[in-house]
């Protein structure tokens, strides 16, 4: 082949060569052009890879916001509030500046800034100076510990006046409670769960717990479209569900006698240190509990002291209730007709199943009749009249009576405590009230039997609820039915009439001039790890009380374990709670009726409702009513008032305001001693009047600070 064909075979294949690399780079590009195609169409569809692109895209342009449910409140028999939603604060200082601009936002004298915090927080100037004065140049903001937090809206308030430069506060959802410690394990306790906007109260303990539902409402939340600034789009709307708020709970508390039964509570806590004490006054003709308390107790805002007693003792303790469990015996034996009060029998002990009984006198008192053995509280005495019923007979009676079953009272976590009967001893045994575990409610839901004319009453300490939509649940009078007869019921009270009238009765510390009153008291021994406890304090003293005794109102039951400082018999200790108590219920009574009485000449009138108004409202309100109103503390918002909203007053009588502010002393110059007694009530301090008449000095002048710390605040009277 020559040179020049050569040549022309070359251009021919070279030519050849690119058509075919042509047609290669074309068939990739249509296929890439396909490919593009495809993908472009599922993506204008709305998807990728099964991932909804419209969807996310929302959900990245939706912002949503929860709106808070406000907890409900709790309140006492006149509708005074208990407890009720709030906020809490914290406080911090800004020290570097968080961004570029912002150095106006910073504390600038340090030194100020502490003198002044000092006076609203509970930390001294020089450990604010630590905090103010970090060891690290780079720390741009603190916090001053638990001492910076939990604070109240008056003292956020009273900071905030100051102007302090770099000082700033955040809120947290809180419970506000009017009393620091007002029937604590009754109301109970919350927890916040959550933070920021997610942040909710629970309830753990008591009302609060056991009404969580109703208190807590529900959130509701906003959603809205925004654009990458966080604008909303002009396009689209902002979906809202309100947020439903909480019920409210209405106790059958009385504030003035619950306040006055935890000062005689913490004075014979104070005084004798039992280990443990419950004291409940129920209404013995509808079962409302109008009084409760215990001890250890703890503080309702703070929570101090939970630790050391967190059971509700009321419910929730189930023990040998002793002696007062022969109220029972002796309403069952006379019932079922087994009583003979005349026939006689051998005191000081008696063998049953092998086992020797004794008396708490176990020497006995001879040979005496079966109608001293309540008077004497013989324990003999009620194993015979078990013996007399039979067994049988008187399991019935305890199952009627309720015992080994809940009570069904509206607190969470009930002990329905135990019924046993395994022997003739133990069988005995609890005709005398041990070998037999009980609880408060269910020992005055029994009594409330002989109490009320036969007819059992279950205890209450709730009225109604009203929930945000205004559904009423009422929780009115329950009756269990009619375990004994009414005549049963009036001799076993006239027995415990002679239980504080005869001079052989267990009761005469309890007799009160001009007050007709029965009583049963009781000394049960207490369970160990090796059969009872030993020693004169190991007990759980009690006594049960039924005012007047003819037909009683009032049901008072009072406990009392292991008094650490045995001073004086133990019904002396619990007479200091009794007798004061049962008067102070008396005295509101015939000061209802007194005031009842006087309507016609338009000397009295119904005191106004002023809490939760503003300071200045609120003393317009009442001065304008006719009313001398003295306030006690700094605050711009009443938060307690006496008398109570709903209370029957005499016009021109004295009104005391309790402030959200610093507890400040009014001037009582001219004030009655009655007038005193409201100021030591409302603001739970000592005071104590010395001489008669009027009050002319005091010991801390008007205007000042009350102090937090013990000790008695003395007026002089002339």
């Amino acid at each position: 082949m020559n040179k020049q064909t050569k040549q022309r075979f070359s251009k021919s294949r070279l030519r050849r060569n690119r058509q075919v690399f042509g047609f290669l780079i074309m068939v990739v590009t249509l296929v890439f052009f396909c490919v593009f195609v495809y993908r472009f169409c599922v993506i204008s569809g709305g998807y990728v890879d099964a991932h909804n692109l419209r969807k996310s895209r929302l959900t990245q342009e939706t912002r949503t916001s929860v709106l808070q449910a406000q907890r409900g409140s709790i309140v006492d028999a006149n509708g005074n509030t208990i407890a009720t939603a709030s906020k809490t604060y914290s406080i911090y200082a800004v020290l570097q500046p968080l961004y570029s601009g912002d150095k106006e936002k910073l504390v600038k004298d340090k030194e100020k800034t502490a003198t002044m915090l000092a006076k609203y927080l509970p930390m001294a100037k020089d450990k604010i100076l630590v905090y103010l004065n970090p060891t690290s140049s780079k720390t741009k903001q603190v916090e001053f510990g638990s001492a910076g937090s939990g604070l109240s809206l008056a003292i956020k308030q009273q900071i905030s006046r100051l102007k302090l430069p770099g000082i700033h506060f955040t809120s947290e959802s809180s419970r506000l409670y009017e009393d620091n410690v007002f029937a604590s394990h009754i109301i109970g306790q919350t927890t916040v769960e959550g933070s920021g906007t997610s942040a909710k109260i629970v309830g753990t303990m008591g009302l609060e717990k056991y009404f969580n539902k109703l208190l807590a409402g529900k959130n509701g939340h906003t959603s809205s479209q925004v654009d990458n600034y966080g604008y909303q789009l002009s396009t689209s709307k902002a979906k809202t569900v309100p947020a439903k708020n909480g019920g409210t709970v209405y106790t059958t508390l009385n504030s003035n006698l619950q306040n006055y039964l935890e000062s005689l509570m913490s004075k014979v806590q104070s005084e004798y240190k039992p280990t443990e004490m419950t004291a409940t006054l129920m209404n013995a003709k509808t079962g409302a509990i109008i009084a409760a308390s215990q001890r250890p107790t703890f503080s309702l805002q703070t929570g101090d002291g939970v630790s050391d007693m967190w059971r509700n003792a009321l419910v929730q303790d189930a023990y040998e209730p002793g002696s007062v469990m022969k109220i029972m015996t002796l309403s069952a034996a006379i019932n079922s007709g087994h009583y003979n009060p005349n026939e006689y029998y051998q005191s000081g002990s008696i063998k049953v199943g092998g086992t020797t009984l004794y008396d708490w006198n176990r020497n006995g008192w001879g040979t005496i009749p079966l109608s001293q053995a309540f008077t004497r509280s013989s324990n003999v005495g009620m194993v015979k009249l078990e013996q007399e019923m039979g067994g049988a007979t008187w399991h019935h009676y305890l199952k009627k009576f309720g015992f080994g079953q809940k009570t069904g009272v509206t607190l969470p976590d009930e002990s329905s405590g135990t019924l046993s009967f395994s022997n003739a001893t133990t069988q005995a045994t609890t005709a005398y009230g041990q070998g037999i575990d009980v609880t408060v409610m269910q020992m005055l839901q029994a009594m409330s039997a002989v109490a009320n004319n036969g007819v059992m009453l279950r205890p209450r300490i709730i009225s109604k609820t009203v929930s945000a939509n205004g559904t009423v649940t009422k929780y009115g009078k329950q009756t269990e039915g009619r375990i004994i007869k009414t005549s049963t019921a009036k001799a076993v009270r006239k027995a415990m009439v002679k239980v504080v009238q005869s001079s052989i009765g267990t009761g005469s510390a309890y007799k009160m001039n001009g007050v007709d009153v029965g009583v049963k008291t009781g000394t049960a021994q207490i369970a160990g790890s090796n059969g009872y406890l030993t020693g004169a304090s190991n007990y759980i003293f009690s006594v049960a009380g039924m005012v007047p005794s003819k037909n009683p109102k009032y049901l008072l039951y009072i406990t009392l374990k292991q008094p650490q400082n045995y001073t004086k018999a133990p019904e002396e200790m619990m007479a200091e709670i009794f007798k004061p108590l049962i008067t102070r219920a008396l005295a509101l009574d015939a000061a209802s009726d007194d005031a009842a009485n006087a309507t016609t000449d338009s000397t009295t009138t119904k005191m106004v409702s002023v809490t939760n108004k503003s300071t200045t409202t609120a003393q317009s309100t009442l001065s304008n009513a006719g009313y001398h109103v003295a306030t006690v503390g700094t605050g711009n918002k009443v938060v307690q008032q006496l008398p109570v909203a709903g209370q029957t007053t005499l016009n021109g009588s004295r009104v005391i305001l309790l402030t959200n502010g610093a507890m400040t002393m009014p001037d009582v110059s001219g004030w009655s001693k009655s007038d005193v007694l409201k100021l030591a009530q409302i603001t739970g301090k000592k005071f104590k009047l010395k001489g008669s008449g009027y009050a002319s000095a005091q010991s801390i002048n008007a205007g000042a600070l009350i102090p937090d710390t013990g000790g008695t605040i003395t007026f002089t009277a002339q």
